[in-house]
């Protein structure tokens, strides 16, 4: 490819603490957490609302909260979850509340309105449309002194102590050369969907708010040869508000976040994908005959993308293992949802046996997820907030919701703010007062031990 050699003189701005890229669950977790402990915090987000998967990507299931008796996400996830029920914007499907497990279902108009509240209220600044597209970092150190934005008013050049990454694409942290993993054959992505016209009363439903027994129904339509793509593994359509469903069907094999050709054909792949499986659930469920397709997402729903490699490397091995660390951001206990890859029978079954017939955790058991995982190596001033943290692909497929982009975006404000007024460092905080700042904050951390050193574990030493 022939080069273009781009150099201009642009306004430049200055007066922030902290600047987060990305309005996802991570960086507006990150932009409020920062602001809550005093940091002046500037929010650039490229979609014209923030919430991320939750409102631009149709998601809206959040949870599992915790497992069998253990309460494991507390924090600011916790916090926006109980606000979105207080304001009737979120629901347990579940006919008994399970105030453990808590899994939601979520109105992304009411969070996008509770974002802006709450954005206003802690006093971060939010520029909508708005996409950082390069940065300013020292040659011989890792410090970034700001970043480039463009929006509707062209481009500028905007100074901070702090970053953080909160794209889900690790956009900043590759701009500044920060070491990084992208995967060769990434988990495929789905269009979510919002569709109308059910009746959910009678219907029996599994505790996430799914039909039951609808494996069988799939299998028939395979048989039939009904689908242009015969996908054995459809999670389905989950209960929403009144008679509204959220559907999540289908897989973008092969597609890539990371390629704006790959981007833009899947993201019309996966709008027909919509109408096809709009036609399976209207004409084998009684239940969904009567289904309109209300919307399909803005964003496509992207599983799995760019990851840093931080100061730690947090693999499979360590989820198996059930390893603790004395700077642990966040405890879990989920299964690996690794989706399949192509739509093989084989493939099938090694999700199936994976998630569903394989129980790694029993009631108390869980594994750490270290500070190090947020911080790209060598990193003095920038953090990755959400799914790009530092871990392989199959402990990425236990970590990677919502709900734990949160805490992983609390923890990267926390510790921005952090750096912001001691002077320390991101790759060498003092982890033990970060710890005890998010305990502050209600998050749950029960190590018994701390340290004022982060545990490292490079990439090339997993």
């Amino acid at each position: 490819m022939q080069t273009y050699n781009f150099n201009r003189d642009i306004p430049e701005e200055e007066g922030y603490d902290i600047i987060v890229a990305g309005g996802g669950p991570g960086g507006y977790a990150a932009a409020i957490s920062a602001a809550r402990v005093g940091a002046r915090v500037l929010l650039v987000e490229s979609q014209g609302c923030l919430g991320g998967m939750g409102t631009g990507g149709l998601v809206l299931e959040w949870g599992s909260y915790g497992r069998y008796t253990m309460k494991m996400v507390g924090g600011f996830a916790a916090e926006l979850r109980d606000l979105m029920e207080e304001r009737g914007f979120a629901f347990q499907p579940k006919k008994e509340p399970d105030p453990i497990t808590h899994v939601v279902s979520i109105d992304p108009e009411g969070l996008k309105l509770v974002l802006d509240e709450l954005m206003a209220k802690e006093k971060v600044e939010v520029r909508f449309f708005t996409q950082v597209i390069d940065v300013d970092r020292e040659h011989d150190v890792f410090h970034v002194n700001g970043v480039v934005i463009n929006n509707v008013e062209g481009l500028r050049y905007i100074k901070a102590k702090a970053f953080i990454d909160g794209t889900g694409d690790a956009i900043v942290a590759k701009l500044c050369n920060a070491p990084c993993f992208e995967p060769e054959d990434p988990m495929p992505p789905t269009m979510m969907a919002m569709v109308n016209g059910i009746d959910w009363a009678p219907m029996e439903l599994e505790d996430c708010g799914l039909i039951v027994n609808q494996r069988p129904v799939i299998d028939k339509a395979i048989e039939d040869g009904f689908f242009t793509q015969p996908d054995r593994h459809v999670p389905g359509i989950f209960q929403s508000f009144d008679h509204l469903g959220n559907m999540n069907a289908g897989h973008v094999f092969n597609m890539s976040s990371l390629n704006c050709r790959s981007l833009s054909d899947g993201m019309v792949t996966g709008r027909q994908q919509v109408q096809e499986y709009l036609r399976f659930y209207q004409t084998y469920f009684k239940e969904f005959a009567n289904i309109r397709l209300i919307s399909t997402a803005n964003l496509m729903g992207v599983r799995d993308s760019r990851r840093i490699k931080g100061e730690y490397w947090l693999t499979v091995e360590d989820y198996l293992a059930q390893k603790h660390f004395p700077d642990q951001i966040a405890i879990n206990a989920n299964r690996i949802d690794l989706h399949v890859r192509n739509t093989s029978e084989e493939e099938y079954k090694r999700f199936s046996s994976a998630f569903f017939d394989t129980e790694p955790f029993q009631d108390g058991e869980y594994y750490g997820i270290p500070y190090g995982t947020l911080v790209p190596k060598d990193s003095l001033n920038l953090w990755v907030a959400g799914r790009s943290l530092s871990c392989d692909t199959q402990s990425h497929a236990a970590q990677r919701s919502q709900i734990y982009c949160m805490l992983y975006g609390q923890a990267a404000g926390t510790a921005a703010a952090q750096v912001v007024a001691t002077g320390q460092t991101a790759n060498n905080l003092n982890t033990k007062t970060l710890i005890e700042s998010l305990r502050a904050q209600n998050c749950i951390l029960p190590q018994t031990k701390l340290s004022e050193e982060m545990t490292r574990k490079p990439a090339e030493q997993a």
